[in-house]
């Protein structure tokens, strides 16, 4: 079974026309875009969120790191 040819294709839009009506078809598009468009747009913030979070831990390491080499530090003096 691969991809369905062209008159496969105009039958089933002629179906969807059949049940949606021409008039449904544009709103049900619009709908569907809007979809995808809030849903990269959650999964883009949820990136933006894990990254933040990412580089505060790694800011806490660092901070955590320098303070254990200046205690090191001292104490070699």
């Amino acid at each position: 079974m691969g991809m369905p040819s062209m008159p496969e294709l105009l039958v089933i839009l002629a179906i969807v026309v059949l049940l949606f009506g021409a008039k449904k078809i544009p709103d049900l598009a619009k709908g569907i875009g809007k979809g995808i468009k809030d849903f990269k747009k959650a999964v883009r913030e949820d990136d933006e969120e894990s990254s933040t979070k990412e580089l505060k831990d790694n800011s806490k390491r660092e901070d955590v790191v320098a303070n254990s080499t200046k205690a090191d530090d001292t104490k070699r003096v």
